[in-house]
Parts: structure tokens; C-alpha cells; sequence
């Protein structure tokens, strides 16, 4: 049995970096990182690497940023990502890297391409499992499963549901949970597969549900709506894009983002806010010094 295989890790996120801390602790160190071009971040969107290279660059690990995995003779990706390394790939890890990897590049590793899927499949295949869960679901987990030709479609190597504290539970969180459960998981179940020890299980298909990527929109709350879809709003998009309404005093209209809210007595209790163009502070002080 291979203990330390050669692997390239595909990861982009913070939840991405959690699952690296856990593979390191369990002495699974990639030898190359695979992520997303820098982006521009913040109000002065100052040029941000994703966290997934930080903590490859801080251990000396080989980082590279390919604009598409989409084989184009210009680039000739496959072959770049075969001489990223002086020997064979036993293993390739995805965990939210954000770009679809084609067949070219499944095929490379000797035992093919785990993903670690922040939900229970088949439930909430897609890209925004964790913030669909908080507002659709009463639970959620981690799947370890194969990567095939479709998306979040493979077999499943293993599968957890998570414990909260509360439900709903806020994004940033439960994704912290999430990748420190699945980050364990993946430790534990990738001697047994590399070995022949573990064999996936197929998923029931027909009972797969799909997500979509959120939109900056998706945050707008309707305070008409149950307390419940606007809570589960609030917690799901904490992050990004943030859950806002607006509020109208005399001629001027102001964009609140509520950070912090719970239900009492079936009513939306919004306790902490961010007013356009200020801090946070507890939404009674705010509403107070406006005379509301």
C-alpha cells in the first residue's frame, strides 16, 4: 500500500485550505497545488491570491494557476499538468476548485480523481452546496466520491452527515465544520482506495438534486416573507453576497445588511446590521439613533 502517494490538490476556497490543514496533520502533503488566477479583492480590490496558494507557497509547494483546464493546442494543459512532476500521479483531490476538469485530465492519475462534496449525495450537486443545504435543508454532510465525466455524479467512497450546533447555522461556520470533517474523512479513506480496500457506491440518480451559483440578488430579504426563509437567508449568505434589505426614512434609502438575527415567538429578531457606508453595530442602537 502507497502511505504517501504523489497527488495534485485542485482547491480554491477557505474550505479548500481547511482540507489541506487536515491532509497535513494526517501526513498527506500534495506536491502540487492547483488553483484559480488571482482576483482583485476588497473596496481599493487589491490584486489576492486564493488562500490555497498562500499555504503551498508558505511550505514551498509547486503552485500553478492555469486560466482553463480546457485542452487547447495554444496551452497544451494535460501535458503541462503530466510534467508537473518527475514521476507517475497516483492521485488527483478536488475540493471546491471552482472550474470544470475534463476527461484529459481525469485520466492522468493512476487511481483517478476524488472530490470532497460538502453535501449528502445525490442531494445539492453543484456549486453552492453549503448555502443551499442552509436554505433548503434540516441537515447536510460530506461526501468523499469518484470523479466521473458529470458533475458530482461518481461513486460515493464515503459519507458523514455533520453536527451543528444550531440549524440553520451560519455559512461561515458550517463551512469550517464541513472542511474539517471532510478533510478527515478524505485522510482516512484514501489508504483504503489506494490499496483496493474501499469500493465506491453508486448513487441513485434519479434522486439527485441540483444547485446553482448564487447571485449578488439572491441576498435581497423580503421582510414580508417568513421569519424562517429570511433567517435561513441571512445565516446561508453571511459571506457572500450578504443578506440586505432596504430602508426607506424620509427621502433617503439605505442598504442594511443583516449579520446576526434569530426567531422568537415565530418573529425575525435582527439584532447586528451593517448601514451603507458604516460598521456594524446592533440594530436597535440604529434604529434608535433614526428615531424608528
Amino acid at each position: 500500500m502507497n502511505t504517501n502517494p504523489n497527488f495534485i490538490f485542485f482547491g480554491t476556497s477557505e474550505f479548500s485550505t481547511i482540507i489541506l490543514d487536515e491532509l497535513e496533520t494526517a501526513g498527506f502533503v500534495p506536491s502540487v497545488v492547483i488553483t484559480t488566477e488571482d482576483k482583485p479583492a476588497g473596496r481599493k480590490m487589491i490584486l489576492t491570491p486564493p488562500s490555497t496558494k498562500v499555504w503551498a507557497e508558505k511550505r514551498g509547494i509547486t503552485v500553478f494557476q492555469p486560466k482553463t483546464l480546457k485542452e487547447e493546442k495554444s496551452t497544451g494543459i494535460t501535458d503541462q499538468i503530466k510534467h508537473l512532476s518527475n514521476k507517475p500521479f497516483d492521485l488527483f483531490i478536488v475540493a471546491a476548485y471552482g472550474k470544470i476538469i475534463p476527461q484529459t485530465i481525469i485520466d492522468i492519475p493512476t487511481h483517478g480523481v476524488l472530490n470532497v462534496h460538502p453535501s449528502l449525495l445525490p442531494k445539492l450537486r453543484g456549486a453552492s452546496p453549503v448555502e443551499s443545504a442552509t436554505m433548503t435543508e434540516d441537515e447536510t454532510g460530506v461526501s468523499i466520491m469518484l470523479i466521473d465525466a458529470d458533475m458530482d455524479h461518481g461513486p460515493v467512497l464515503a459519507q458523514e452527515k455533520t453536527q451543528t450546533m444550531q440549524w440553520p447555522e451560519y455559512f461561515n461556520t458550517l463551512e469550517n465544520i464541513l472542511g474539517h470533517q471532510g478533510g478527515t474523512m478524505l485522510a482516512q479513506v484514501i489508504p483504503g482506495w489506494l490499496s483496493g480496500e474501499i469500493k465506491g457506491t453508486v448513487q441513485d440518480h434519479a434522486a439527485a438534486t441540483f444547485c446553482n451559483k448564487i447571485t449578488k440578488e439572491d441576498g435581497l430579504l423580503n421582510l414580508d416573507d417568513s421569519a424562517e426563509i429570511n433567517l435561513r437567508k441571512i445565516r446561508a449568505y453571511n459571506v457572500w453576497p450578504k443578506a440586505y434589505f432596504f430602508l426607506e426614512h424620509g427621502d433617503i434609502k439605505t442598504r442594511i445588511i443583516v449579520t446576526e438575527a434569530h426567531i422568537e415567538n415565530d418573529s425575525l429578531i435582527i439584532t447586528k446590521i451593517i448601514p451603507e457606508g458604516k460598521k456594524e453595530m446592533k440594530y436597535e442602537d440604529f434604529k434608535r439613533n433614526l428615531k424608528i
